[in-house]
This record gives C-alpha cells, structure tokens and sequence, in this order.
C-alpha cells in the first residue's frame, strides 16, 4: 500500500470564475507529467450538492463530491476561488455567500493548508480564518475587503501572501503563481520551475512581484490629476519635483499633495517613484540596456539609486528582476 495522497478541496459554488476552478488542478496535473509517476495530489471539486455549476463564463462544471463528503476527510489543501457582482454605480464587489461561508470555516478545520484564489480571499475573510493575518485579493477588491475586515492586514500589492498556512492570491491568472508555490512547498523549487515551463510561463513569478501597473491604475475623477499622470510620463527622465509639478497644474505644493492623496492614495513623490520603476521594468525586461542607461532614462539618475527605489517598491533588485522576467 503505498503512501497516502494529498487530499485537494477545490471548493465550486455558482457563478464562480472558472480559471480559478481550471488553473489549480492543471498545475497539480502538470506535475504528473514531470514526475513520470503519480504526482501524490488527490484533487476533488466540492460543492452543496452534485448538480453542476455555473461558473461566471456560464461554463458547468461538475462537482466530484458533496461537502458533506470531504468533510469526513483529512484535507491536505483546500483552495477557495471567489465570485464578483456588479453594484449599481458598475464597481466590482466580491460575493461571499453565508453558505458558503459556513461550509468553508467547517472545512477549514480539518485542513493543513488553506488557499484563496482571487477574490477568495473575501470568503476566508467572512468565515474568520484571515483575522490578524496579512492577505491579498484581485486589485479591484481590495479596498472592500479592508473595509468590510479591518480584523486583516490588506496588502493590494502582491501576486500572493503566506502567512503560515494560509495563502491568498490576487486577480485571475495568479491563480497559477500561487499553484506553483504550493507545488515548490511540497516538491521543491527545481521541480515547480519545469512545470512552469510546461504551462509557458517564463519563469514562476514570486511572490512579492506586483500585480500593479500605473497606468492600468484607478481612473481619476479629476481630469487635472489625469493630465498630470500623463505630464509625469511624458517627463520622466527630467527632475520632476513637487513644485515643478504644483506649477503645471497651477495649484500649491500642499494643494497638490491632497489632491494626489485623495485620488490615488499616495503622494506625489510616491507617484513619481512607482512611474519610474514601471518604466525601469520595462526596459528590463524588453531591453539589453546597462543599468546605467535605464536609471538615466527613468529619472533615476545613478544605478544606487535605480537599485533603492527597486528594494522600496518591489522588495528586489534589478538584476534579480531581469534574470526573472527577461523576455526572450
């Protein structure tokens, strides 16, 4: 009788987006392959009952069991995607269901790890297990699950957060990155890194890479905030300072810093900085350009600095960077 396998929970209820039910069990299934044997996961989708599905894409899907039934079982991991609506003013909000819910902290407690994918993590919010750990979700409810949990630490930034055994993922396809961590915390990093390249995934991401970009940053409401994002990447390489910036909008130095507080939710320099480093990504991951060339051509003005900002902003160098996200 051989070892006993990995029991895998992907928790289904309607309208559930289905790349969060699909990515996890392709990742465990991958592994297979590069094992040449049985990768030990044992993957099984839950739900209320055994009808199908229907997932957000209006795809059914068919459960494997009841929550009834896994709950007699030990469940190594167990993996909670997440659904959204649209409200009135067409905001996305995510949905945790009390039933949901419910079955989700029963289960929880006969599981060694636990996961959120997406918006998930709204869910493992409601049923308690989040309280005073640090977590991540899609970008677009983040703020939401701040404010319906101040009881957790948001951190919108991230592609995924552990914390202990729970581990939260943020938009859609990070469902993969999250995935191939749980695969590296089993089998190693060597073995995570061939299924990533299985799936033509360059290079597993880690986790503290964004899943930000300023210019797919919130729409300002305020049209002068807008002309000034635009002004602030237009000028990059030239010293761009409060002041100079004040005057192009014709405000004050502290009129400018509330307006950008208020709209974006940082300050001007901070702004200033996170352009700079989207643009030095760029060019590392798209150019042969020398570090110097890239501070020069940010804004930076000298590598200490390129490499300060990086450390500030991404928790990494660029070096470490390039050699992760180089495109070839």
């Amino acid at each position: 009788m051989g070892p006993a396998k990995r029991l895998v929970v992907v928790v289904l209820f309607d309208r559930i987006d289905l790349l969060d039910v699909t990515g996890p069990p392709e990742v465990f299934a991958l592994l297979r392959r590069e094992l040449g044997a049985d990768s030990g996961y044992e993957v099984v989708l839950a739900a209320a009952t055994m009808d199908p599905v229907r997932t957000s894409a209006g795809v059914r899907v068919l459960p494997d069991a009841t929550f009834e039934e896994v709950a007699r079982r030990s469940i190594d991991t167990l993996i909670v995607p997440g659904s959204v609506e649209l409200d009135d003013a067409k905001r996305v909000r995510a949905i945790a269901e009390p039933v949901v819910v419910a079955w989700v902290r029963r289960l929880a407690g006969r599981t060694r790890r636990l996961a959120s994918v997406c918006v998930g993590a709204h869910v493992l919010a409601a049923a308690g297990l989040l309280e005073g750990r640090r977590a991540t979700t899609h970008w677009s409810t983040a703020a939401q699950l701040a404010a319906e949990h101040p009881e957790v630490e948001v951190d919108a930034d991230p592609i995924f957060i552990r914390d202990g055994d729970v581990w939260t993922g943020a938009g859609l396809t990070a469902c993969l990155d999250l995935s191939l961590a749980l695969v590296a915390d089993d089998f190693g990093e060597e073995l995570a890194l061939r299924v990533a390249r299985q799936l033509v995934m360059f290079l597993k991401r880690p986790s503290g890479q964004s899943q930000f970009s300023v210019s797919l940053a919130p729409v300002s409401t305020t049209r002068r905030v807008d002309v000034l994002r635009h002004f602030i990447t237009r000028h990059l390489a030239e010293p761009l300072t409060v002041e100079r910036l004040a005057a192009e909008a014709h405000v004050s130095e502290r009129q400018l810093t509330r307006i950008f507080k208020s709209e974006l939710g940082m300050t001007p320099r901070a702004y200033i900085e996170s352009a700079r480093v989207e643009a030095a990504r760029n060019r590392l991951e798209t150019t042969d350009d020398t570090l110097e060339r890239v501070a020069s051509a940010c804004g930076f003005g000298t590598t200490d600095t390129l490499v300060r900002a990086f450390r500030r902003v991404l928790d990494t160098t660029p070096t470490a960077y390039r050699d992760r996200f180089r495109l070839t």
